[in-house]
Protein backbone atom coordinates (compact mmCIF):
# COMPACT_ATOMS: atom_id res chain seq x y z
CA UNK A 1 0.00 0.00 0.00
CA UNK A 2 1.00 3.81 -0.72
CA UNK A 3 0.72 6.14 2.09
CA UNK A 4 1.09 9.78 1.86
CA UNK A 5 1.58 11.35 5.41
CA UNK A 6 0.59 15.05 5.51
CA UNK A 7 2.55 16.45 8.60
CA UNK A 8 6.23 16.00 9.81
CA UNK A 9 5.63 16.54 13.46
CA UNK A 10 6.19 14.29 16.48
CA UNK A 11 3.17 12.28 15.29
CA UNK A 12 3.36 12.43 11.42
CA UNK A 13 6.98 10.84 11.89
CA UNK A 14 5.72 7.77 14.16
CA UNK A 15 3.31 7.00 11.62
CA UNK A 16 5.70 7.44 8.99
CA UNK A 17 7.82 4.66 10.76
CA UNK A 18 5.16 2.49 11.76
CA UNK A 19 3.41 2.50 8.10
CA UNK A 20 7.09 1.38 6.79
CA UNK A 21 7.36 -1.34 9.71
CA UNK A 22 4.42 -2.86 8.24
CA UNK A 23 5.53 -3.15 4.83
CA UNK A 24 4.38 -0.44 3.34
CA UNK A 25 5.88 2.72 1.00
CA UNK A 26 5.75 6.00 2.78
CA UNK A 27 5.86 9.15 1.32
CA UNK A 28 5.37 12.36 3.65
CA UNK A 29 4.73 16.49 3.08
CA UNK A 30 5.35 18.35 5.76
CA UNK A 31 3.86 22.19 5.89
CA UNK A 32 6.37 23.56 3.97
CA UNK A 33 6.03 21.21 1.10
CA UNK A 34 2.24 21.97 0.97
CA UNK A 35 1.29 25.49 1.49
CA UNK A 36 -2.35 25.56 1.30
CA UNK A 37 -2.90 22.45 0.09
CA UNK A 38 -0.92 23.26 -2.94
CA UNK A 39 0.94 20.00 -2.90
CA UNK A 40 -2.23 17.96 -3.69
CA UNK A 41 -3.04 17.71 -7.10
CA UNK A 42 -5.18 15.10 -8.57
CA UNK A 43 -2.15 13.44 -10.26
CA UNK A 44 -0.48 13.19 -7.22
CA UNK A 45 -2.70 12.17 -5.12
CA UNK A 46 -3.69 9.08 -7.44
CA UNK A 47 -0.48 7.87 -6.71
CA UNK A 48 -1.15 6.87 -3.46
CA UNK A 49 -4.01 4.27 -1.49
CA UNK A 50 -4.67 6.11 1.46
CA UNK A 51 -3.58 9.64 3.12
CA UNK A 52 -3.08 10.41 6.68
CA UNK A 53 -3.23 13.70 8.47
CA UNK A 54 -1.34 15.02 11.20
CA UNK A 55 -1.19 18.80 10.88
CA UNK A 56 -3.45 21.45 12.07
CA UNK A 57 -7.15 22.10 12.04
CA UNK A 58 -6.95 24.77 8.87
CA UNK A 59 -4.46 22.65 7.06
CA UNK A 60 -6.36 19.42 7.70
CA UNK A 61 -9.85 20.90 5.92
CA UNK A 62 -7.67 22.39 3.01
CA UNK A 63 -6.18 19.04 2.44
CA UNK A 64 -9.50 17.46 2.82
CA UNK A 65 -10.65 19.48 0.19
CA UNK A 66 -8.15 18.63 -2.35
CA UNK A 67 -8.01 15.19 -1.67
CA UNK A 68 -11.33 14.29 -1.22
CA UNK A 69 -12.61 15.78 -4.18
CA UNK A 70 -10.55 13.11 -6.49
CA UNK A 71 -12.25 10.63 -4.39
CA UNK A 72 -8.76 9.67 -2.17
CA UNK A 73 -9.10 7.50 1.06
CA UNK A 74 -7.97 9.95 4.01
CA UNK A 75 -7.20 8.97 8.05
CA UNK A 76 -7.08 12.28 9.33
CA UNK A 77 -6.03 12.13 12.77
CA UNK A 78 -6.01 15.94 13.36
CA UNK A 79 -8.60 17.73 15.96
CA UNK A 80 -10.09 20.86 15.94
CA UNK A 81 -11.61 21.37 12.73
CA UNK A 82 -15.51 19.51 13.48
CA UNK A 83 -17.00 22.34 12.52
CA UNK A 84 -16.37 21.42 9.24
CA UNK A 85 -17.78 18.06 9.46
CA UNK A 86 -21.26 18.02 7.83
CA UNK A 87 -19.06 19.69 4.35
CA UNK A 88 -16.44 16.83 4.83
CA UNK A 89 -19.01 14.17 4.64
CA UNK A 90 -21.05 15.86 2.09
CA UNK A 91 -18.02 15.63 -0.32
CA UNK A 92 -16.86 12.15 0.54
CA UNK A 93 -19.93 11.24 -0.30
CA UNK A 94 -20.89 13.33 -3.73
CA UNK A 95 -17.04 12.12 -4.81
CA UNK A 96 -17.38 8.69 -3.42
CA UNK A 97 -14.27 9.12 -1.65
CA UNK A 98 -13.38 7.42 2.08
CA UNK A 99 -12.77 9.53 5.10
CA UNK A 100 -12.42 8.07 8.62
CA UNK A 101 -11.75 10.50 11.44
CA UNK A 102 -11.01 10.18 15.14
CA UNK A 103 -10.40 12.54 18.04
CA UNK A 104 -8.12 9.88 19.40
CA UNK A 105 -6.95 6.52 17.42
CA UNK A 106 -5.85 4.23 21.17
CA UNK A 107 -7.59 1.25 21.50
CA UNK A 108 -7.39 2.22 25.25
CA UNK A 109 -9.18 5.74 24.90
CA UNK A 110 -11.83 4.02 22.58
CA UNK A 111 -12.41 1.33 25.79
CA UNK A 112 -12.48 4.40 28.13
CA UNK A 113 -15.33 6.32 25.84
CA UNK A 114 -17.07 2.67 26.38
CA UNK A 115 -16.46 2.56 30.35
CA UNK A 116 -17.44 6.42 30.20
CA UNK A 117 -21.01 5.53 28.61
CA UNK A 118 -21.26 2.67 31.01
CA UNK A 119 -20.40 5.27 33.92
CA UNK A 120 -23.33 7.59 32.99
CA UNK A 121 -25.61 5.21 32.54
CA UNK A 122 -25.00 3.60 36.47
CA UNK A 123 -24.42 6.75 38.46
CA UNK A 124 -26.56 9.29 36.65
CA UNK A 125 -29.77 8.50 39.32
CA UNK A 126 -26.95 7.96 42.21
CA UNK A 127 -26.02 11.85 42.84
CA UNK A 128 -23.21 12.09 41.12
CA UNK A 129 -21.20 15.10 39.79
CA UNK A 130 -19.08 14.92 36.67
CA UNK A 131 -16.15 16.99 35.80
CA UNK A 132 -13.22 15.97 32.97
CA UNK A 133 -9.48 16.99 33.11
CA UNK A 134 -7.09 16.69 30.24
CA UNK A 135 -3.03 17.58 29.69
CA UNK A 136 -1.37 17.63 26.43
CA UNK A 137 1.95 19.19 24.91
CA UNK A 138 2.53 22.81 25.17
CA UNK A 139 2.06 22.75 21.31
CA UNK A 140 -1.26 21.29 21.29
CA UNK A 141 -3.57 23.73 19.35
CA UNK A 142 -7.08 22.92 20.21
CA UNK A 143 -8.56 23.02 23.87
CA UNK A 144 -10.04 20.78 25.36
CA UNK A 145 -8.52 18.72 23.32
CA UNK A 146 -11.37 16.36 20.97
CA UNK A 147 -10.86 13.34 23.35
CA UNK A 148 -12.07 15.70 26.26
CA UNK A 149 -14.81 16.85 24.30
CA UNK A 150 -15.46 13.56 23.13
CA UNK A 151 -15.44 11.51 26.27
CA UNK A 152 -18.36 14.11 27.76
CA UNK A 153 -20.52 12.94 24.79
CA UNK A 154 -19.89 9.33 25.71
CA UNK A 155 -21.16 9.95 29.05
CA UNK A 156 -23.77 12.31 28.32
CA UNK A 157 -25.01 9.41 26.03
CA UNK A 158 -24.92 6.78 28.91
CA UNK A 159 -27.54 9.58 30.94
CA UNK A 160 -29.72 8.97 28.21
CA UNK A 161 -32.71 7.41 28.29
CA UNK A 162 -36.35 7.27 26.71
CA UNK A 163 -38.07 9.15 30.15
CA UNK A 164 -34.55 11.62 31.05
CA UNK A 165 -32.57 13.47 29.03
CA UNK A 166 -28.96 13.60 29.04
CA UNK A 167 -27.22 15.45 31.49
CA UNK A 168 -28.83 18.82 32.19
CA UNK A 169 -25.54 20.77 31.73
CA UNK A 170 -22.29 20.53 30.12
CA UNK A 171 -19.71 18.72 31.96
CA UNK A 172 -16.94 21.08 32.96
CA UNK A 173 -13.48 20.52 31.48
CA UNK A 174 -10.65 21.59 32.86
CA UNK A 175 -7.13 21.61 30.28
CA UNK A 176 -3.53 21.91 31.15
CA UNK A 177 -0.26 22.42 28.44
CA UNK A 178 2.79 20.93 30.13
CA UNK A 179 5.45 20.20 28.89
CA UNK A 180 5.95 17.28 26.33
CA UNK A 181 3.07 15.37 28.04
CA UNK A 182 1.79 12.54 25.57
CA UNK A 183 -1.96 12.76 26.95
CA UNK A 184 -3.37 12.58 30.33
CA UNK A 185 -7.41 11.76 30.95
CA UNK A 186 -9.40 12.03 33.86
CA UNK A 187 -13.53 11.29 34.19
CA UNK A 188 -13.80 12.24 37.82
CA UNK A 189 -17.45 11.57 39.33
CA UNK A 190 -17.94 12.74 42.91
CA UNK A 191 -21.14 12.15 45.30
CA UNK A 192 -21.46 13.24 48.68
CA UNK A 193 -20.02 9.89 50.37
CA UNK A 194 -17.39 8.77 47.49
CA UNK A 195 -15.12 9.61 44.38
CA UNK A 196 -15.06 7.59 41.12
CA UNK A 197 -11.94 8.69 38.40
CA UNK A 198 -11.71 6.69 35.29
CA UNK A 199 -8.00 7.63 34.03
CA UNK A 200 -6.41 6.85 30.67
CA UNK A 201 -2.86 8.39 30.62
CA UNK A 202 -0.59 7.60 27.11
CA UNK A 203 3.04 6.91 27.58
CA UNK A 204 4.15 7.05 23.77
CA UNK A 205 2.49 8.53 20.63
CA UNK A 206 2.69 5.06 19.31
CA UNK A 207 -0.76 4.04 20.25
CA UNK A 208 -2.25 6.69 18.33
CA UNK A 209 0.40 6.05 15.38
CA UNK A 210 -0.30 2.18 14.97
CA UNK A 211 -3.88 3.18 15.37
CA UNK A 212 -4.00 5.44 12.49
CA UNK A 213 -1.98 3.22 9.95
CA UNK A 214 -4.37 -0.04 10.74
CA UNK A 215 -7.37 2.67 10.25
CA UNK A 216 -5.86 3.62 6.91
CA UNK A 217 -5.25 -0.28 6.09
CA UNK A 218 -8.87 -0.89 6.71
CA UNK A 219 -10.20 2.74 4.78
CA UNK A 220 -7.97 1.66 1.87
CA UNK A 221 -10.90 -0.61 0.07
CA UNK A 222 -13.46 1.50 0.93
CA UNK A 223 -15.99 4.65 0.76
CA UNK A 224 -17.78 6.43 3.23
CA UNK A 225 -17.42 8.52 6.28
CA UNK A 226 -16.62 6.75 9.33
CA UNK A 227 -15.73 7.43 12.93
CA UNK A 228 -12.93 5.76 14.49
CA UNK A 229 -14.86 5.43 17.46
CA UNK A 230 -17.84 3.10 15.87
CA UNK A 231 -15.48 1.29 13.80
CA UNK A 232 -12.44 0.47 15.71
CA UNK A 233 -13.50 -2.74 16.80
CA UNK A 234 -12.79 -3.96 12.83
CA UNK A 235 -9.58 -2.48 12.64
Amino acid sequence: MRVLILGHGKTGKLVADVAAERGHGVHVLDAKENPSAAALTPPFVAGFDVVIDFTTPEAAVQNMRACLATGARMVIGTTGWYDKLADMRGLTERKQAGLLYGTNFSVGVQVMLQLASQMGSALKNAGYTFAIEETHHVSKLDQPSGTALTLADALAAGTRSDTAPALEAKVPITSHREGDETGLHLLIATSDVDRLILKHESFSRRSFAEGAVRAAEWLATRTGCFDFREVFAQI
